[in-house]
């Protein structure tokens, strides 16, 4: 199977899953006028499920190192198989708030607020269970982007929004991110520490992948199901709304699953020479990304008051500095 085997190539993954995870929501923006996204998750889902399966009977069985997909999932203990369904199920129901937190909110303050949480926790409970790198940079870049959170916020209370729908937003930005911080944890945990030769009953990344996919895609008949017949927002949807969604709009959701999917991927077969906090930590810079989209390219702040900017352009550079103080803490 295909293994990463520096540090830089590493960092490149993770720059890789920062571009891929800040920029998929705009396929949800792409969509049809009125197709919800309730509806557009359906098939975000079966994107990621597609794109780990063919990974997997593709880089994943294919080279000299490691186990091959079949071979991996055949001697897999039920701990290790258990535990990357689990973080498929954790990451479903933070990303489903994460999406509804979009569409209400906006890219430019779901993604800075939720994933800047997710990437702060993530971070502490990764480096915690598996001490890579120098602490106290960590540390450091993990407290620039909070505050880089809290500016987010600010800002977010100076736009035109209405006080119930702007707390709205925020609150499922918030409470996304404490389930976002979690999901990558139990997927590390189904790993084998060394990919070339992984130890028995541990995973290879490729079948932990799968796994995590499935772990998404079983869990959206519950989480997804439930907030159709109770949005966040909006009336009540019936799965016929599903069928009856244009061809163009099921292909944009497919692709967004997709481009989230490969992010996962690189991060997770970066983990092994950056650590699972550095990479983790790295890959969530999609929070830079996804807010330079909103903001730039979508316009989401284009009513707020003119300090307004000068709150996000501090915001978007402690981010930035931040995560370098992640890339050179290994």
């Amino acid at each position: 199977m295909f293994i990463i085997e520096t540090y830089s190539t590493a960092v490149w993954m993770c720059l890789v899953t920062m571009i891929c995870w800040g920029s998929w929501a705009n396929t949800q923006k792409m969509t049809s006028a009125g197709w919800r996204f309730e509806l557009f998750y359906w098939d975000y889902v079966v994107g990621i499920l597609l794109a780990s399966i063919l990974l997997a009977f593709t880089l994943g069985s294919s080279g000299v190192e490691g186990r091959g997909f079949l071979a991996d999932l055949g001697q897999a203990s039920s701990e290790a198989l258990r535990s990357a369904f689990v973080g498929g199920v954790v990451f479903n129901a933070a990303n489903i708030l994460l999406v509804a937190a979009i569409g209400i909110a906006g890219m430019s303050v779901a993604f800075p607020v939720g994933i800047g949480i997710a990437l702060v926790l993530g971070v502490l409970v990764n480096y915690l269970d598996t001490p890579v790198g120098n602490g106290w940079l960590i540390f450091m870049g993990v407290a620039l982007i909070t505050v880089a959170i809290i500016l987010n916020a600010m800002a977010y209370r100076q736009t035109g929004s209405s006080r119930g729908m702007s707390t709205k937003g925020l609150v499922l930005s918030v409470l996304s991110g404490c389930l976002m911080g979690l999901f990558y944890r139990y997927v590390a945990a189904a790993m084998a520490l060394d990919f070339a030769h992984p130890s028995a009953g541990l995973l290879t990344p490729y079948t932990a992948l799968v796994l995590f996919a499935c772990g998404v895609f079983v869990s959206s008949f519950i989480f997804n199901t439930a907030q159709m017949l109770r949005p966040f927002s909006g009336v009540a949807l019936g799965f016929g709304d599903y069928f009856r969604g244009l061809f163009q709009d099921h292909l944009i959701g497919i692709l967004g699953g997709a481009i989230w999917f490969v992010g996962m991927a690189m991060s997770i077969l970066a983990s092994e020479k950056a650590g699972a906090a550095v990479s983790y930590g790295l890959g969530q810079g999609a929070t830079v990304v996804a807010a330079v989209w909103g903001i730039y390219i979508w316009k989401e702040f284009k009513l707020a008051p003119s300090g307004t900017q000068v709150l996000l352009r501090v915001m978007l550079a402690m981010y930035v500095v931040g995560l370098g103080l992640l890339i050179y803490a290994k």
